[in-house]
Protein backbone atom coordinates (compact mmCIF):
# COMPACT_ATOMS: atom_id res chain seq x y z
CA UNK A 1 0.00 0.00 0.00
CA UNK A 2 1.42 3.24 -1.01
CA UNK A 3 1.38 6.41 1.30
CA UNK A 4 -1.34 7.86 -0.39
CA UNK A 5 -3.80 4.82 -0.23
CA UNK A 6 -2.87 4.85 3.36
CA UNK A 7 -4.10 8.30 3.93
CA UNK A 8 -7.51 7.56 2.18
CA UNK A 9 -7.96 4.27 4.01
CA UNK A 10 -7.07 5.69 7.66
CA UNK A 11 -10.11 6.20 9.56
CA UNK A 12 -11.22 6.34 13.36
CA UNK A 13 -12.28 2.99 13.77
CA UNK A 14 -13.84 2.45 17.25
CA UNK A 15 -15.09 -1.35 17.35
CA UNK A 16 -12.30 -3.97 18.00
CA UNK A 17 -12.22 -7.83 18.11
CA UNK A 18 -9.94 -9.75 20.54
CA UNK A 19 -7.00 -10.57 18.36
CA UNK A 20 -3.88 -9.26 19.38
CA UNK A 21 -1.46 -7.33 17.62
CA UNK A 22 1.71 -9.51 16.96
CA UNK A 23 5.16 -7.40 18.93
CA UNK A 24 6.86 -7.20 15.34
CA UNK A 25 3.72 -4.91 14.20
CA UNK A 26 4.16 -3.10 17.47
CA UNK A 27 7.81 -2.39 16.76
CA UNK A 28 6.93 -1.33 13.27
CA UNK A 29 4.42 1.16 14.38
CA UNK A 30 6.52 2.74 16.88
CA UNK A 31 9.10 2.71 14.34
CA UNK A 32 7.31 5.01 12.07
CA UNK A 33 6.18 7.14 14.70
CA UNK A 34 9.73 7.82 15.35
CA UNK A 35 10.64 8.51 12.01
CA UNK A 36 8.54 11.76 11.71
CA UNK A 37 10.11 15.42 11.75
CA UNK A 38 10.82 17.45 14.98
CA UNK A 39 11.79 21.03 15.55
CA UNK A 40 15.46 21.00 16.01
CA UNK A 41 15.56 17.40 15.74
CA UNK A 42 14.46 17.18 19.79
CA UNK A 43 12.35 14.03 19.51
CA UNK A 44 10.47 15.42 22.23
CA UNK A 45 8.29 12.05 22.42
CA UNK A 46 7.67 8.97 24.74
CA UNK A 47 5.90 6.01 23.95
CA UNK A 48 3.83 3.99 26.26
CA UNK A 49 2.23 0.50 25.36
CA UNK A 50 -0.29 -0.92 27.57
CA UNK A 51 -0.73 -4.25 27.04
CA UNK A 52 -1.89 -4.44 30.78
CA UNK A 53 -5.95 -5.02 30.45
CA UNK A 54 -6.86 -4.01 34.13
CA UNK A 55 -4.58 -0.71 33.00
CA UNK A 56 -6.34 -0.35 29.63
CA UNK A 57 -10.01 -0.71 31.25
CA UNK A 58 -8.49 2.59 33.50
CA UNK A 59 -6.94 4.44 30.92
CA UNK A 60 -10.38 3.63 28.61
CA UNK A 61 -12.31 5.68 31.40
CA UNK A 62 -10.26 8.69 31.56
CA UNK A 63 -12.79 10.75 28.74
CA UNK A 64 -15.94 10.05 27.48
CA UNK A 65 -14.31 9.60 23.89
CA UNK A 66 -11.69 6.95 25.04
CA UNK A 67 -14.12 4.09 26.10
CA UNK A 68 -13.21 1.86 23.40
CA UNK A 69 -11.98 -2.01 23.23
CA UNK A 70 -9.12 -2.19 21.55
CA UNK A 71 -6.34 -4.98 22.38
CA UNK A 72 -3.83 -2.23 22.51
CA UNK A 73 -3.61 0.99 24.04
CA UNK A 74 -0.12 3.04 22.93
CA UNK A 75 0.42 6.64 25.20
CA UNK A 76 2.02 9.05 23.43
CA UNK A 77 3.90 11.81 25.75
CA UNK A 78 5.89 14.83 26.22
CA UNK A 79 8.89 15.02 27.84
CA UNK A 80 9.66 18.45 28.59
CA UNK A 81 13.19 18.03 29.52
CA UNK A 82 13.37 17.48 25.68
CA UNK A 83 11.36 20.51 24.92
CA UNK A 84 12.90 23.82 22.94
CA UNK A 85 13.64 26.79 25.24
CA UNK A 86 10.67 29.35 25.13
CA UNK A 87 9.04 30.49 23.02
CA UNK A 88 9.31 27.53 20.95
CA UNK A 89 8.76 25.14 23.77
CA UNK A 90 5.13 24.08 22.40
CA UNK A 91 6.61 22.92 19.55
CA UNK A 92 6.07 19.37 20.80
CA UNK A 93 2.63 19.23 20.38
CA UNK A 94 3.33 19.37 16.82
CA UNK A 95 6.45 16.60 16.75
CA UNK A 96 4.28 14.49 18.68
CA UNK A 97 1.08 14.87 16.15
CA UNK A 98 3.01 13.80 13.62
CA UNK A 99 4.69 11.25 15.60
CA UNK A 100 0.84 9.87 16.10
CA UNK A 101 0.10 10.46 12.43
CA UNK A 102 3.09 8.54 11.28
CA UNK A 103 2.02 6.31 13.62
CA UNK A 104 -1.76 6.02 12.53
CA UNK A 105 -0.85 6.06 8.59
CA UNK A 106 1.53 2.75 9.66
CA UNK A 107 -1.02 0.70 11.24
CA UNK A 108 -3.87 1.36 7.85
CA UNK A 109 -1.04 0.19 5.60
CA UNK A 110 -0.40 -3.33 8.01
CA UNK A 111 -4.22 -3.72 8.44
CA UNK A 112 -4.68 -2.52 11.81
CA UNK A 113 -7.66 -0.36 12.90
CA UNK A 114 -6.70 2.73 15.25
CA UNK A 115 -8.48 6.12 17.00
CA UNK A 116 -6.58 8.73 18.22
CA UNK A 117 -8.40 10.10 20.96
CA UNK A 118 -6.83 13.43 22.31
CA UNK A 119 -5.30 14.20 25.86
CA UNK A 120 -3.67 17.26 25.99
CA UNK A 121 -4.58 20.07 26.23
CA UNK A 122 -7.50 19.01 28.95
CA UNK A 123 -5.72 18.74 31.70
CA UNK A 124 -8.09 16.22 32.96
CA UNK A 125 -7.48 13.71 30.72
CA UNK A 126 -4.05 14.19 30.73
CA UNK A 127 -3.46 14.51 34.53
CA UNK A 128 -5.62 10.92 34.87
CA UNK A 129 -3.82 9.69 32.30
CA UNK A 130 -0.06 10.66 34.36
CA UNK A 131 -1.71 9.25 37.49
CA UNK A 132 -2.48 5.58 36.27
CA UNK A 133 0.49 4.86 34.71
CA UNK A 134 2.51 6.97 37.32
CA UNK A 135 4.19 9.25 35.06
CA UNK A 136 6.80 12.18 36.37
CA UNK A 137 6.02 15.43 36.45
CA UNK A 138 7.78 16.06 33.24
CA UNK A 139 5.68 13.58 31.35
CA UNK A 140 2.74 14.94 29.48
CA UNK A 141 -0.02 12.69 27.81
CA UNK A 142 -0.98 13.81 24.49
CA UNK A 143 -2.98 11.35 22.83
CA UNK A 144 -4.17 8.09 23.85
CA UNK A 145 -4.20 5.53 20.85
CA UNK A 146 -6.06 2.77 20.44
CA UNK A 147 -4.72 0.05 18.14
CA UNK A 148 -6.20 -3.76 17.16
CA UNK A 149 -7.98 -5.70 14.82
CA UNK A 150 -11.73 -4.74 13.78
CA UNK A 151 -14.18 -6.70 11.82
CA UNK A 152 -15.43 -2.88 10.64
CA UNK A 153 -14.08 -2.05 7.41
CA UNK A 154 -14.38 1.79 6.49
CA UNK A 155 -14.68 2.82 2.94
CA UNK A 156 -11.60 5.22 1.89
CA UNK A 157 -12.47 8.57 1.43
CA UNK A 158 -11.23 12.21 1.24
CA UNK A 159 -12.22 15.34 2.74
CA UNK A 160 -11.18 17.89 -0.24
CA UNK A 161 -12.96 20.93 -0.03
CA UNK A 162 -11.64 23.45 -2.53
CA UNK A 163 -13.63 26.31 -0.89
CA UNK A 164 -10.90 25.65 2.08
CA UNK A 165 -8.15 26.59 -0.62
CA UNK A 166 -6.61 29.88 -0.69
CA UNK A 167 -4.41 30.46 -3.34
CA UNK A 168 -2.23 33.41 -2.81
CA UNK A 169 -0.56 34.65 -7.06
CA UNK A 170 2.58 35.56 -7.81
CA UNK A 171 1.96 39.05 -6.85
CA UNK A 172 0.64 38.69 -3.45
CA UNK A 173 -2.89 38.87 -3.63
CA UNK A 174 -5.91 36.85 -3.76
CA UNK A 175 -6.85 35.75 -7.00
CA UNK A 176 -10.58 37.14 -7.58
Amino acid sequence: MDVREAMLKRRSIREFNDKPLPDESIRELLQSAMAAPSAHNRQPWEFYVVKNRPLQERLRRVSRYSNMNSSLIIIVAGNQQRFMAPPASDFWVQDCSAAVENLLLSATSLGIASCWCGLFPSSGASGKVREILGLEGHIIPMALIHLGYSDLVAAPRTQYDEARVHLIGETGQTPE
